[in-house]
C-alpha cells in the first residue's frame, strides 16, 4: 500500500460509507482486536484547521466499541466489492463468540498504532480527538429515535482526526 495525502483524494464519500461499506477496527497485536462493518459516518473536516476527520458511530453492545474506547487510533477499511460477503457477515457477528477475522479471511497487519487488513483498498488511520454517546434531549425529531433507537441504546460518536491515508492503487486519487 501507498501512503497519499488527502488532498490528493477523489472519491464520493456517501458511497464510501452508505454503499460500499467500511470496516472499523481497533485494538492491538498483545492485546488482541476486533473489526466491524459501518454504513454511518462522516467523512470531512472540522475545527478549523481543515484537518481532514471521520466521524463514526458505535452502539453500546458492538464488541468494537471495547476497542475503541480503550485505544488511541482506530482505522477504517474500504474493501473491493468482492468482499461484500464477508462484509455482511462481519457487521452481525459479533467477535466476542469467535475469531470472525480470520474466519472472513482477512489478513491483520498491526502498524500505525492499530490495525488494518492486507486486503483493504483503503485505510483511513485515525486518532481519535473526541467521543460522546449521543443524547436524547438532542434530537429534534422523535421519530428517529422510534425508528433507530427503540431500545434507548444511543450510539457513541467518535471524532477521528485521520493521520494517514493508505490506498492499494490509484482509484481514488486525481490524476
Amino acid at each position: 500500500m501507498k501512503e497519499v495525502n488527502y488532498k490528493d483524494m477523489k472519491f464520493n464519500p456517501f458511497n464510501l460509507l452508505g454503499k460500499e461499506w467500511m470496516l472499523v477496527s481497533a485494538g492491538n497485536e498483545q492485546d488482541g482486536c476486533n473489526t466491524m462493518t459501518i454504513s454511518w459516518g462522516h467523512l470531512g473536516c472540522l475545527w478549523g484547521n481543515n484537518d481532514p476527520t471521520a466521524i463514526i458511530y458505535l452502539r453500546p453492545s458492538r464488541y468494537t466499541k471495547t476497542f475503541v474506547d480503550k485505544e488511541e487510533y482506530f482505522t477504517l477499511c474500504v474493501m473491493d466489492k468482492s468482499f461484500k460477503k464477508q462484509m455482511a457477515y462481519l457487521g452481525s457477528v459479533s467477535g466476542r463468540d469467535e475469531d470472525k477475522i480470520a474466519k472472513a479471511g482477512l489478513t491483520k497487519i498491526f502498524a500505525d498504532n492499530s490495525i488494518y487488513f492486507a486486503e483493504a483498498k483503503m485505510v483511513f488511520i485515525c486518532k481519535k480527538v473526541y467521543a460522546s454517546p449521543l443524547q436524547k434531549s438532542g434530537f429534534i425529531s422523535n421519530e428517529t429515535i422510534g425508528k433507530n433507537y427503540p431500545k434507548s441504546d444511543f450510539h457513541t460518536m467518535y471524532v477521528g482526526k485521520i493521520e494517514k491515508i493508505l490506498v492499494k492503487d490509484e482509484e481514488y486519487l486525481n490524476k
